[in-house]
């Protein structure tokens, strides 16, 4: 069993974490992994600890190093999909070039709707990019071939990221109707005021809603969300983490 912030069970592939590498003829390549987070906090924290989880490592020096740049005040990334607000992409820009510049040799965003804009100069960045949106459809097809609910900010969804990338492989996600869409939204807002509990219940009757309609699991295409599915109570194997896929991408990257 996997556990969150506060010792919950959290959204994740149970075989994936239960059975934690132990060495298994890998080893750190000594790559420094860049870290854009911030956005929001909590999500980034949650992504640190995975990558912990996730290492092949038995002692303090064979896990990666790790260069976190937290950003929280990086302007909002929703509100200019929608005509409004300024313009994050200076934010990011800047953000990751400050870790290329610090020495990173892989980089990564803990913000799904901020790959948005990143697509938008990703082929002018120094370093490689590991992409959470290509990482969790990748996973969310060999976990559930037959589709999963979309779960995501309201930007991210309007954008469409998530629903181009699946069908260029021949993917698709469930989108939910408007009300749901605004229910998830809610949730993603509670766990950036750190109101865990409450996300979480309401998680759980978002996630009830979408199973009585058709039996798939949740993506959870928000990096809030993972957070909020570990105060459900349902069942891990239900949610496939966003951040779980990044981790998971960055491990592969860092061991040989």
């Amino acid at each position: 069993m996997a556990l969150g912030l506060r010792g919950q069970e959290c959204c994740t592939a149970p075989a994936q974490e239960n059975e934690r590498p132990q060495g298994q003829g890998q080893h750190y390549n000594g790559k420094t992994l860049g870290v854009l987070g911030g956005l929001g906090p909590a999500a980034s924290a949650e992504f640190m600890r995975l990558l912990v989880v996730k290492a092949p490592a038995r002692a303090d020096r064979e896990h990666p190093r790790v260069i976190l740049l937290s950003q929280p005040q990086t302007p909002d990334r929703n509100a200019p999909i929608f005509g409004s607000g300024e313009n994050p992409e200076p934010a990011l820009s800047s953000g990751l070039q400050l870790l290329t510049d610090w020495g990173a040799d892989i980089l990564c965003v803990t913000c799904n709707t901020a790959h948005y804009y990143i697509d938008h100069f990703r082929d002018s960045l120094n370093r490689p990019l590991i992409h959470i949106i290509d990482e969790t459809v990748r996973s969310a097809r060999e976990r559930s071939p037959e589709g999963a609910w979309l779960t995501a900010t309201l930007g991210t969804i309007k954008a469409g990221i998530f629903q181009d990338n699946a069908a260029r492989s021949g993917y698709a996600f469930v989108v939910p109707d408007e009300e749901t869409r605004n229910e998830v939204q809610e949730v993603i807002h509670l766990v950036k005021a750190s109101r865990f509990e409450e996300a979480g219940a309401l998680l759980r009757s978002v996630c009830l809603k979408f199973w009585s309609v058709r039996d798939l699991p949740i993506v959870a295409a928000c990096t809030e969300i993972p957070i909020a599915y570990s105060y459900t109570g349902l069942p891990s194997d239900r949610c496939i983490s966003s951040l779980e896929a990044l981790a998971q991408a960055c491990i592969r990257e860092l061991y040989d």
